[in-house]
């Protein structure tokens, strides 16, 4: 697979790359991220091998990431228009003011002028709300993305990091009312983070919504940085690398195997696992450096085996929430112990047999 093998977002029409190019790390005011020349070399690389598909934020290095991407390539019609550039509103930079960030109808379309001014360019292709806002009705948040939508400086618009009942109620109220719909989630999803596998990974499913997973490394910890051997030690820029779990601990030994035999990185098995989930549109990746670019990238190239996602599957399984556990084994009444749409129901001590008596 490469970065030029689009697939469409959601129930939409817009083509993106399976990998997403993220810029959390575009500007070093949080003391961790890329010089812009730096910056400036891993969105060429990313643009040179066929990648259209750009995630920031109004946040992300207080606007310095947004501001770097517009001066790359907001004001080149040539690159801009054949990029989906993807910001997100909700973050308040303005410290004292209550309305500099969430959700409102103020807020967000303040938020989106000051975006499309650091990004020099008058439209956003992919509006995300940044997480819920508890304090604004969702029908304010959704009529006034509505709004950017139909004036033009909004193509389309996403939620992340949003309770599933939230999402089904704000997507069943914009199809109702005739509002933009939404197209796709952007949530967090890992061999380490599986529990949007209970609730938003079925929603997104059922609403028709493509799913952008982030810290699909957790956090560099599936980076293969982090085994066995060093974990909770001090590693040799003098700081100490976290103490890890049984559990995570069991999945990055065999992340390790898995790659030595497929000859790639466990970052590579790690991300091949993500894209190839149920739901998964365009899996986003991160990078400081350009070889950190290049590595993620290789993960186009890796297929697992299907025994190889059997086991990491099993590894990571995770302790859902009330009622995805319990629906799992109540399928075993349902089907009577035949298999539906390859539904393999766990066996339940209630499930009736041929045997069992009828009243």
């Amino acid at each position: 697979m490469s970065l030029t093998e689009f697939v469409t977002l959601g129930r939409s029409g817009l083509r993106v790359s399976p990998l997403c190019l993220g810029t959390m790390t575009f500007g070093q005011e949080h003391s961790w991220g890329s010089t812009e020349d730096d910056a400036k070399a891993i969105l060429d690389r990313y643009l040179e091998r066929g990648g259209n598909f750009i995630d920031t934020a109004n946040l992300y290095t207080f606007g310095h990431s947004e501001k770097i991407i517009g001066n790359l390539v907001g004001h080149v019609p040539s690159k801009r228009d054949r990029l989906v550039i993807a910001t997100k509103f909700y973050s308040n930079l303005f410290p004292g003011d209550p309305n500099g960030g969430g959700t409102g109808r103020k807020s967000i379309l303040a938020a989106c002028e000051e975006s499309l001014r650091r990004l020099q360019t008058d439209y956003i292709d992919l509006y995300w709300m940044h997480a819920w806002d508890r304090h604004t009705p969702i029908e304010e948040t959704l009529r006034a993305l509505d709004d950017l939508v139909r004036s033009g400086k909004v193509r389309y618009i996403g939620f992340s990091d949003t309770p599933a009942w939230k999402v089904a109620q704000a997507q069943t109220i914009a199809l109702l009312r005739g509002y933009a719909p939404l197209i796709a989630l952007q949530i967090e999803y890992s061999l380490l983070e599986r529990t949007v596998e209970g609730e938003l990974i079925p929603a997104a499913l059922e609403l028709g919504l493509g799913v952008t997973p982030w810290s699909p490394l957790k956090g560099g910890i599936l980076s293969g940085k982090y085994t066995r051997e060093n974990s909770g030690r001090k590693s040799s820029d003098r700081t100490f690398l976290p103490k890890l779990g049984e559990k995570e601990l069991a999945i990055i030994d065999r992340l390790a195997q898995i790659a030595s035999d497929q000859g790639t990185t466990p970052a590579r098995v790690a991300l091949a696992w993500v894209r190839a989930r149920p739901g998964v549109t365009s899996t986003i990746i991160g990078a400081r450096t350009l070889d950190q670019l290049d590595q993620n990238l290789g993960a186009l190239a890796v297929e697992l085996t299907q025994e190889q996602v059997a086991e990491l599957d099993e590894l990571s399984t995770p302790q859902l929430n009330f009622p995805a556990q319990f629906l799992g084994h109540a399928a075993a009444i349902m089907h009577g112990g035949i298999s539906v749409n390859g539904d393999a129901p766990a066996p339940s001590p209630f499930a009736p047999t041929a045997a069992s008596p009828k009243f």
